[in-house]
Formats: C-alpha cells, structure tokens, sequence
C-alpha cells in the first residue's frame, strides 16, 4: 500500500526528513512515533502531496506521489491535528461541500455523506452547526471528511488530541473498525493508545528511522535480553544481599542479578537472561529452593511502549534512569 525509499525533505540547509525506507501493508493499523520536531508531519504532508520530497520516492497503491499526485489523493484521506472544517456550515452541509471538492458524483454524494456519517455516529447531529458541536464531534466530523470518498488510505494526525477519555475510547473502537478495509496510518503522542490499536510502529528521531516492526517485536528487543522478577521471603534472618545475588547471578543463563527492592526479610531481584534461554526461570527456581529459601514469585518483566521509545530516541541511559526511578518507588513493574 505504502512504499517509500529514500525520502528526504530539506529547507536549505535544514534536513526535517533524512533518507527513511519503509513499506506498509494494505489493511494494516501503523502508529507513526517520534518526539516533536523529530519530521512525523513532514513525512505525512509529503504522502498526501502537501509537500514534495526533496529526494526519493514516496508511491501510494503503486502511484508516485510527484508524478501522479491527483491518482494519490483520490487513494488518501488526510485528517490533521486540527480539522479542516467551516464552522458556520452544518454537518451534513460541509461533508456534502467537501464531497464536491474531492470530486465525487451528484448521485453518489448523498449516499457517501450518510455513509460517512453513519460510521462517524454522526446521524443525530447531521442538521447542527458545527460551531456548536463539543471537541469530540469536531473530529468526528473531521474523520467523517476524511472518509467521505472510501480512500484506501487513512492518515490521521493526532486524531484524539484533546478528547476526554469516553470520546479517546470511542474514536479508538472507530479506528480499529477501520483497519482491514483501509490503510491507516496513525499519529500519536499517546503511546498506550498505539499499543491498544496499532499492529506495527514506525519511529523516527531527527528526521532519521530508527526503529520499525510490530509491537510485540519491539518489545522483545529491549535490551536484547529477558528480565524475570523473583521475590524471595525468608523464614529466619535473611542472609546478605550480597549473597542472594551472586547466587542469582551465577545461575547458567543469568547475565546479572541486581536488587529491586527489599522489606525487611524479603527480597526483590532483578535476573537478566539470554534472550532465547527458556531453562532460566526454571533454574532460578531450583536454586531458590534448594537453598531453603521461600519462593513468593517469579514473572517476566513486560516492557510498555514507552520503554522501547525512550530507548530508540534517547538512547539506554533514558531506560535506565525510568527503571531507577520505579525501584526507588518500591514497585515492582510487570
């Protein structure tokens, strides 16, 4: 659906975007991350043909977006952080307005606008200003005109920016609808939000790609290890620190063991393994009771989005300091 090689766009002598390959499948829900100024806009403004690429090839179902810009935009719907919609218009006055302008027949206009509308929960309010819609019907609205001609492509730029959290929730079980019969490309600060709707992340910083794959994928790479949580109690007086996590750390698998928390007589340790080692949790297991200690529990430690974003656009020293200040709080993260 979405083939780009070597897109770059450049402001004399300012790189916004920097040489980014990627490729999306039809059907797919696709978060677009990156920190702000890190060239997501950019990237998006160029797919629709707002911007022309300085150099490279950007091509939507196969058309080019310099050489066939018109074919492009009769395949996307574009929907910015801030709809493009005239307030004084009603709802089903504006979509029938726009409808004209991307060009859609007279005798299909009604049906896409109630289409259109029908999917958006927009069929109560269709006679309404929409100067006096609350936020949340805004970009509905503002989703409705990015539907209205059936595109094979959605591209929606922070589309829940400033909703509460019943409109977040509603507008993701819209999106999600979507996927399969439309492409959609998600903008997003809001990392939970892409791992509860999208199947693969883009994530670029400084204009650069610096990480693209499924979530789950991500998530596994962190740190190029796996991490256990073991909780350890003590029937009598606990033995040193020390001594539990050279015992921990000197279990075949184990790279290193380090304290996450303690209370009094008992103990919260950290184990980094390899990665593809499925004998650790149950040799660290083993060891714990063979030296008569008290097994409360053992789980792996599941990375958040978050994690893998900070990592890939602020290097390690980010996670760590994250993971320093969970331990300090005396949670342990699971």
């Amino acid at each position: 659906m979405i083939d780009v090689q070597n897109l770059s766009k450049r402001y004399g002598g300012f790189t916004a975007v920097d040489n980014i390959s990627f490729r999306v499948e039809p059907g797919k829900i696709v978060g677009f991350l990156g920190p702000n100024g890190a060239g997501k806009t950019t990237t998006m403004r160029m797919l629709t043909c707002f911007l022309p690429p300085s150099h490279g090839v950007a091509k939507i179902a196969g058309f080019d977006v310099l050489e066939s810009p018109l074919e492009v935009k009769r395949r996307v719907g574009y929907l910015p952080e801030t709809p493009p919609l005239y307030t004084d218009m009603s709802v089903e006055g504006y979509l029938r307005f726009v409808g004209q302008l991307k060009g859609i027949d007279r005798k299909e206009l009604s049906s896409r606008a109630e289409n259109a509308m029908r999917r958006c929960a927009l069929l109560d309010v269709r006679s309404k200003l929409i100067s006096k819609l609350s936020k949340g019907y805004k970009q509905r609205v503002g989703l409705a005109q990015a539907l209205l001609h059936d595109p094979e492509l959605l591209i929606l730029d922070e589309p829940t920016s400033g909703l509460d959290p019943k409109q977040i929730l509603e507008t993701r079980d819209l999106i999600r609808d979507l996927s399969g019969s439309h492409t959609i490309i998600l903008s997003t600060h809001i990392l939970p939000e892409v791992e509860q709707t999208c199947e693969d992340v883009i994530i670029i910083n400084k204009g650069k790609l610096v990480a693209t794959d499924t979530v789950a994928n991500l998530r596994g790479r962190m740190r190029g290890v796996q991490t256990i949580v073991v909780e350890i109690g003590f029937a009598g007086e606990p033995p040193a620190v020390s001594d539990v996590q050279s015992t921990l750390a000197s279990i075949p698998g184990a790279e290193n063991a380090r304290l996450k928390d303690r209370q009094g007589a008992h103990f919260v340790f950290e184990v980094d393994g390899s990665q593809n080692d499925t004998q650790l949790r149950p040799a660290l297991a083993a060891a714990v009771v063979q030296r008569g200690w008290q097994l409360h529990e053992m789980k792996s430690v599941s990375y958040s989005l978050e994690d893998v974003f900070l990592q890939v656009t602020q290097g390690e020293a980010s996670v760590d300091a994250k993971n320093t200040s969970d331990a300090g709080s005396g949670e342990v993260q699971g």
